[in-house]
């Protein structure tokens, strides 16, 4: 997508995917005056309800992937795990950001960590397994550690802590022996994410730089400011734009990094897309990451996001809807939306299960500590464990 041209309103922007990715991307860009195509095979994605067009076929299917292209002027992702070959399909006729080869190396574990390391930023000592020898060749250094499926792993899925080389054979096992990663067990201060927005040019922006908290290795809270120190903050965003740069990367990149406990950093992952950590933009920026994605995929020009507002933002899971049994009950939203500076997101989602992500619910105050305050006493109402 080298040297787009700018797209203007009025034009229809296709995302590959139908989440909740893709409906913010699609309420972004419809009030920026842009028309929509979403290509997901379910009928009741949440991008798709509130698109102009919803292309109802799986991500390689070739007519559908043909629809999508006639309809639109340019294509973006909603989520990693689009198979790289159905964006190259695309990028024949089409704008495509960000691109195939960019996301191929977000989509496996080992080829990322390669690319951390030919960038210069550092991340977790680690060894690729693919086969027995590989196994029995881990180094005692290693150990204990991570095991992760090389492909398709989020959310904390495809991964195994592991002790030992008993432990590490069996999980292995477990994942049916697919090709993973081995990663060095790293002694963390904390979590944090940049957010940094591409454009064809070279052009780059980035969001605050924000502090996570995770369970069970998926985002619970995220607040901004990070309450890091000025030096390690402006260290992530180097490295996070230095990655960018480095994949020719258009759109929004997400960088997520440990900090660890003598406050050194380490790149953990990246997202080829928005991520959840930047969900509090829509609230707590004047540009959020949504803003961006269409900013960079129809060539518009970027500005610098300004955090507006301290903000903290809470993950709003499945588990909620449980929490007073096996019965599905709707959580006390009046009470929520009581709280000052309270802005509830839903995503439209029809069911509510365990573990998947319904919505999100963002604090905006004058300052930090009254943002989380008020976050907490949600929490309470939500019977979310406080942070």
């Amino acid at each position: 997508m080298s040297g787009a041209r700018f797209i203007p309103p009025g034009a229809t922007l296709g995302v590959m995917g139908g989440g909740q990715l893709g409906r913010m991307f699609v309420h972004a860009a419809q009030q920026l005056g842009y028309a929509t195509a979403v290509l997901d095979p379910d009928a009741a994605s949440p991008a798709g309800l509130v698109a102009h067009h919803h292309v109802r076929a799986e991500y390689l299917d070739a007519a559908g992937l043909a629809q999508l292209a006639q309809c639109s002027a340019a294509i973006t992702t909603e989520f990693e795990n689009v198979p790289a070959a159905a964006l190259r399909t695309l990028a024949a006729s089409r704008p495509v950001a960000p691109g195939a080869d960019a996301v191929a190396i977000c989509q496996d574990r080992a080829l990322e960590k390669r690319h951390f390391e030919r960038c210069g930023v550092p991340c977790a000592a680690h060894a690729l397994i693919e086969t027995p020898a590989q196994l029995d060749a881990v180094a005692a250094a290693l150990l204990p550690g991570i095991l992760k499926t090389a492909r398709l792993g989020y959310d904390g899925k495809g991964q195994a802590r592991v002790r030992d080389r008993a432990e590490l054979a069996a999980a292995w096992s477990e994942m049916k022996r697919v090709p993973c990663v081995l990663e060095q067990r790293l002694d963390l201060a904390g979590e944090i994410s940049v957010i940094v927005a591409r454009g064809a040019d070279g052009q780059v922006v980035h969001l605050p730089v924000q502090q996570n908290l995770h369970r069970d290795g998926i985002l619970a809270v995220t607040t901004v400011p990070a309450a890091i120190d000025t030096k390690l903050a402006d260290a992530a965003v180097a490295a996070a734009e230095r990655i960018a740069a480095s994949m020719d990367y258009v759109g929004v990149l997400c960088v997520e990094f440990f900090v660890l406990a003598d406050g050194s950093l380490v790149a953990n992952e990246m997202a080829p897309r928005p991520h959840n950590s930047g969900h509090y933009s829509i609230d707590a920026c004047d540009v959020s990451q949504f803003e961006l994605q269409v900013r960079t995929l129809a060539g518009a020009p970027l500005v610098a996001p300004r955090l507006h507002s301290p903000a903290l933002m809470l993950n709003l899971l499945g588990d909620l809807w449980f929490a007073r049994g096996d019965e599905a009950v709707e959580p006390d939203w009046a009470a929520v939306l009581a709280l000052p500076g309270a802005h509830l997101h839903l995503y439209g989602k029809a069911q509510a299960r365990r573990g998947r992500k319904m919505g999100h619910l963002t604090i905006t105050a004058a300052t930090a500590g009254a943002a989380r305050e008020i976050a907490l006493r949600a929490a309470a109402v939500l019977g979310i464990e406080a942070f």
